[in-house]
């Protein structure tokens, strides 16, 4: 808490609690800033926020209110400054992790290593995670600048040392990380994806690369070099730029990769064996960028080598389920056309009879990718159950249609319902076969109209495994 004369140019004494933008989770004695959206202006719920208990509004245009009004020139730009005022932040190193795919993999790994020698927290599609086992939802990858703030407080207060955390592209374009300085910035690939946000490719890249202009001068940009983007982002970099990849001059150099997640680092002259359980060229980068990050931090690469060894899946990416079925399941959030062709040609290279997937896509957003996903499935995979995802306000058929328009391919089946899809594909998986249920990942959610439902993938497995398990019994 702060008082509202000590942080603003009020002269009022009130007690502060936090800062919000969202009039629905305005709480007793909360400042609200009527921030402008994307889609709104946020001076329409001044009422609303007062009645929640807002102490004060903060404002950029003339009106009204039975609360003390503090007048500024921007209210998004004031967001950032008050932010940076109420809440303390100072010395805490932060670690960013950008790029189209392998964001929450990345930060997930490098938030492991790190815990095993210093208090971690993570940020991200999968959450806030502190060390000591607390963790809640974010609504966002990127959390919204007033939520970020108030976490940071906490991972400092609970005595954490670094926070490692996804950073959208979107987050990036809409200064939702503020004024944070990152200790270390991560590029792990760009491929075509969010260009409902972005204005084109070029704002895309401009967006992650803004990530690297937020790197401490004594800090660390670590890059991808084998990604095709890579030397747009470069110039961009601030502190010392590390590379990592598959060509000799990279800092850690990739080479000798096995088809069982070995592989070798070259490291000023060394070579350092690897092994990771984690499948698939894309993932053996997740794992070369988090052992450079660590490392680049002070800690000791052989121990790091030992401890990424142990880390066989990440929540949601890349997970194997075993209900003791004699065939895989396999769980993971790819949902552009480079993670689905990464994935399938992973899973390809498995012992297996048939790989069948089901797959959706976003509703109310980039439906030019839908056919380069359509294509990739269809060619990869023996069959396919194409069904919702997260359809918000579009038709499921349409979506559909997008995914297979542009294939001649026949090895498809169409499910609407996603519970009844992912049942259908458990049902005719035969042994040796891999089901890959594709698109979610750990989501917790439906996007429906306008609504997120309550819905995850993973409780429909459970419950078709329940379900058979109890037919089988009578």
């Amino acid at each position: 808490m702060k008082k509202l004369n000590e942080f603003t140019t009020s002269s009022l004494p009130l007690e502060i609690k936090n800062i919000k933008i969202d009039s629905r989770k305005v709480e007793q004695g909360d400042l609200f800033v009527c921030i402008h959206g994307k889609n709104c202006d946020h001076h329409e719920f001044i009422s609303s926020a007062i009645k929640k208990g807002a102490s004060a509004i903060v404002v950029d245009k003339e009106v009204s209110s039975s609360v003390p009004i503090i007048q500024v020139e921007n209210t998004n730009q004031a967001l950032i400054e008050l932010c940076e005022k109420f809440y303390d932040v100072s010395n805490l190193s932060l670690i960013g992790v950008t790029g189209t795919d392998g964001k929450t993999t990345t930060s997930t790994l490098i938030y492991h290593l790190m815990n095993s020698f210093y208090k971690t927290a993570y940020f991200g599609t999968n959450g806030f995670h502190l060390s000591n086992g607390e963790k809640g939802q974010l609504e966002n990858t990127t959390p919204l600048i007033d939520d970020l703030y108030r976490l940071l407080e906490k991972v400092k207060k609970t005595n954490h040392q670094y926070a490692v955390m996804e950073v959208s592209s979107e987050a990036l374009k809409y200064k939702r990380v503020g004024d944070l300085s990152f200790t270390i910035g991560i590029l792990t690939n760009i491929t075509e994806d969010h260009l409902d946000v972005h204005q084109g490719m070029e704002d895309y890249i401009l967006s992650k690369a803004k990530l690297f202009e937020r790197v401490k001068e004594d800090g660390y940009s670590i890059i991808n070099l084998d990604d095709e983007h890579a030397q747009e982002i470069i110039p961009h970099c601030h502190g010392q730029v590390f590379t990592y990849g598959q060509t000799p001059e990279c800092h850690f150099y990739i080479h000798d990769i096995k088809e069982n997640g070995e592989f070798i680092i070259t490291y000023q002259g060394k070579d350092y064996p690897v092994k990771t359980p984690l499948i698939g060229l894309y993932n053996i980068y997740n794992v070369t960028s988090s052992l450079l990050a660590c490392t680049l931090l002070g800690l000791p690469l052989v121990k790091l080598i030992e401890k990424v060894a142990l880390i066989n899946h990440i929540d949601g990416r890349g997970e194997f389920l075993d209900y003791g079925q004699p065939y895989q399941i396999f769980l993971d959030y790819a949902h552009t056309e480079n993670a689905l062709s990464q994935v399938l040609t992973a899973l390809k290279r498995k012992e297996h009879q048939k790989l069948i997937v089901v797959l959706g896509s976003a509703g109310g957003r980039e439906k030019e990718k839908r056919p380069k996903m359509g294509n990739v499935v269809l060619e990869n995979a023996n069959m396919v159950v194409f069904t919702m995802d997260d359809p918000r306000n579009e038709n499921v058929f349409d979506i559909i249609r997008d995914l297979i328009k542009e294939s001649k391919k026949m090895n498809y089946v169409i499910i609407v319902n996603r519970k009844d899809a992912i049942f259908y594909a458990l049902s005719i998986a035969k042994e040796n076969d891999i089901v890959a249920i594709l698109g979610k990942g750990r989501d917790n959610y439906m996007a429906i109209e306008n609504k997120k439902i309550p819905y995850s993938d993973i409780d429909v497995i459970e419950l078709f495994f329940k379900e058979k398990d109890k037919k089988e019994s009578n």
